[in-house]
């Protein structure tokens, strides 16, 4: 799934649009200051929430654009309260800027619209790893995606997900980026094991994996501890693995149900909760 910034830039290779930002943003409202839109003639990428205020933005924005190159302002601001007189009752206020926008502006705008990304490494080419992959495009993180097996992973993939064949798999801890949320859920309990291990090497190394979380029952997690234990692994290190993962008090096993469950867990962690 491409990003919106992406979405954009392929767009104004072909045809100017209005971008439309969140500038400030003051109370209650529906997206934050930095919240942006881009408005086509028959297009729309990206939102800044919804209802009657995105409704007027769009319908200021095509206006402009039917005005072509006719000398009129190319941008302009707008202070819009969300009360009564907008029929929408959050309360807050924000400032609108409205840009005009062609193909000259993309290599500009590649960097002024970036979204800095979190790095997750997921371990496992499975079921369920391809599905939490899928969740995770359209949100801010660069995924590295490590399996042992050839061929194992889908083709045409987001250019925010990177695959690497690695055997063995735990090899790849050793050069994740600091700051990598692990997700561990190969096809062997073998290798599952491996991996938490060399994730707990790490993190007694130089204590830069804050997530490392590994797919199994509370039964699986005995096992691993009683091992992992025997290798040396002290309760305190143990600790540090997250085992089940996902939220508390969702039970379905179906892949896009346990992908849901992990990924607002890993969004959880990103916010400090």
């Amino acid at each position: 799934m491409p990003s919106d910034l992406n979405c954009l830039l392929q767009h104004l290779a072909h045809a100017p649009a209005v971008l439309v930002t969140v500038a400030e943003a003051r109370g209650s409202v529906p997206r934050d200051k930095g919240a942006w839109m881009a408005v086509g003639a028959l297009s729309q990428i990206g939102t800044i929430g919804g209802g009657h205020l995105e409704w007027e933005a769009l319908r200021q924005s095509r206006e402009r654009l039917a005005q072509a190159d006719s000398g009129a302002v190319n941008e302009w601001t707008k202070t819009v309260a969300l009360g009564p007189s907008l029929g929408q009752c959050c309360g807050g206020a924000v400032q609108l800027r409205f840009e005009w926008i062609g193909v000259q502006q993309q290599a500009l705008l590649a960097q002024r619209l970036a979204v800095a990304v979190s790095p997750v490494a997921l371990f496992g080419g499975g079921h369920v790893g391809r599905s939490i992959v899928q969740a995770l495009q359209p949100l801010p993180y660069q995924v590295r995606w490590i399996d042992s097996r050839d061929q194992v992973f889908p083709e045409n993939l987001d250019g925010e997900v990177l695959t690497e064949h690695s055997d063995p798999v735990q090899a790849a801890v050793a050069d994740l980026a600091p700051g990598t949320k692990v997700l561990i859920m190969s096809f062997s309990h073998a290798e599952d094991l491996d991996t938490v291990a060399a994730c707990l090497l790490r993190i007694r190394r130089s204590n830069d994996l804050p997530f490392v979380g590994l797919i199994g029952s509370a039964t699986k997690w005995a096992t691993f501890q009683r091992r992992l234990s025997e290798r040396g692994f002290s309760e305190g290190e143990l600790a540090r693995i997250t085992c089940p993962i996902g939220l508390p008090g969702i039970v379905g096993k179906e892949p896009a149900v346990i992908a849901a469950s992990v990924v607002a867990q890993l969004l959880l962690t990103e916010s400090g909760a």
